[in-house]
């Protein structure tokens, strides 16, 4: 019965094995993948408003539902004051086809959105609209809010 408690478990030798090499590890740590994700969904998140065209209209109320797009459309906006612009930036009402037709990255199939602002002139939009007409454009859309139900 004089068996040591330091000698059992290990097959009675009484010694330690050294230099044994432990196997591969054939798990994935997923760790940094998550935190590269979360890093960038919190870009993506923080980006996504900055995407949309700067410049302050106050758009019309519609019922009309929202499209679907799958690619980002070249976009006139037409402010309070009268102003056009293509995208961000200011242009002259004589100045507007030419660079429309520069711009044409898919042909005159491209879908132009016209985002007036409720208080502009309805002539000075029909004036927009016949000049990208006039720029061989045909797929025009009017960019309008939706009527909010109260």
């Amino acid at each position: 019965m004089g068996m040591s408690v330091g000698m059992a478990g290990r097959g009675g030798r009484g010694h330690r094995r050294r230099g044994r090499h432990h196997g591969l590890m054939s798990e994935i740590n997923v760790t940094p993948m998550v935190d590269v994700m979360l890093v960038l969904l919190i870009i993506f998140m923080v980006a996504a408003p900055m995407l949309t065209v700067g410049v302050p209209v106050d758009l019309p109320d519609t019922q009309a539902k929202a499209m679907n797009a799958d690619t980002q459309p070249i976009t006139v906006s037409i402010d309070a004051a009268g102003k056009i612009y293509l995208q961000n930036t200011e242009i002259p009402m004589d100045d507007l086809v030419a660079k429309l037709q520069a711009i044409s990255k898919t042909g005159y199939d491209e879908r132009i959105f016209i985002r007036g602002d409720k208080s502009t002139d309805y002539g000075t939009a029909m004036k927009v609209m016949a000049r990208i007409n006039a720029a061989g454009y045909k797929n025009m859309g009017l960019v309008s809010l939706q009527e909010q139900d109260q």
